[in-house]
């Protein structure tokens, strides 16, 4: 185009089409300007005016220009939500039948919830704690570590992790966190579920620290001690392998036929069912394994040895 190409009317058409209006202003941003040209012979101030009044005011524009682009930004199909409830801030996952398992797959996930944070961060005060809910999908210590940074860079501090996976659930509690493991969802109908089974057992081959809380809908085998200030609930037994010196509370749904079970027997708070019992007093002078168990008047610990006797005797007499 040259020099003394002039510019379309631009009140001739009352409405132009945003296509239109696009190749209008093409046609400005080519106009090139001799060196030699007076600025008042290739656009008249009034007519820059009219532009400019235009642009401003037209929102078929805005609506064309920025609109597909922001999203365009977001895969419609990833479902990472962020959530409250009460006090608590969630950041739910997509499940493994929404999105399946994939490095790709995670690199999106990962991404969305970082355009999520950096849209919605006025929300959150400064280190607000946050709940992540993975459902089912399966997630490392390195994926974990990667959402965790990336949430204290908007002074937001991952505290707990749900999740129906054992790898998961064992990730999470290798770098400190609370897990909660959750009953995988299945097809049954609520009437089955309401008298669903027990989970299958959670082995640990861990220690659990001080603040570190642990879920399972089953039994929990440790291979490692119960630290104080860390806690297992379960829906089944507890067996620890070590030194049980925190918070365990088996039969967490209501099963009061439920054990705990340790080496050595030196708990902060003892929970089978709805009964509570405390450790006493006394620090024992030795140690030798021990069951807790309960029995009319609450809970009671016995020798592993001798409860192993009563229970061999119990089942001699029904036969």
């Amino acid at each position: 185009m040259t020099s003394d190409s002039t510019i379309p009317d631009l009140e001739s058409k009352k409405d132009p089409s945003p296509v239109e209006l696009i190749s209008t202003l093409s046609d400005v941003e080519a106009i090139s300007i001799p060196a030699d040209a007076e600025s008042d012979s290739i656009l008249p101030e009034a007519e820059v005016d009219s532009v400019i009044r235009y642009l401003q005011s037209d929102s078929t524009l805005l609506d064309f220009t920025e609109s597909p682009l922001l999203e365009n930004t977001v895969n419609k199909h990833t479902q990472v939500q962020f959530k409250t409830e009460g006090e608590k801030l969630l950041l739910i996952l997509p499940t493994e039948s929404q999105i399946p398992a994939s490095e790709n797959s995670w690199s999106e996930i990962w991404q969305q919830v970082k355009l999520r944070l950096l849209g919605s961060d006025r929300f959150f005060s400064p280190n607000t704690v946050l709940h992540l809910v993975a459902q089912n999908r399966l997630l490392d210590g390195r994926q974990l570590q990667e959402l965790a940074e990336t949430l204290n860079d908007v002074q937001i501090q991952l505290k707990s992790v749900s999740t129906s996976r054992r790898q998961t659930a064992i990730a999470a509690a290798s770098l400190g966190y609370c897990v909660e493991q959750l009953q995988p969802e299945t097809s049954l109908s609520s009437e089955i579920k309401a008298a669903k089974p027990l989970a299958e057992a959670l082995y640990l081959e861990m220690t659990v620290r001080s603040g570190v809380e642990f879920r399972h809908p089953g039994t929990v085998i440790i291979l490692g001690d119960l630290n104080p200030g860390g806690i297992v609930v379960a829906d089944g037994d507890i067996l620890v392998w070590g030194r049980l010196r925190g918070v365990a509370h088996a039969g967490a749904s209501g099963n009061r036929e439920s054990l705990i079970m340790a080496v050595q027997m030196e708990p902060t708070q003892l929970r089978i069912a709805d009964a509570v019992a405390r450790a006493p007093a006394k620090i024992p002078m030795q140690f030798y394994p021990e069951v807790a168990h309960m029995t009319p008047q609450g809970i009671r610990i016995t020798r592993a040895i001798d409860f192993s006797r009563i229970q061999l005797s119990r089942i001699n007499q029904e036969l």
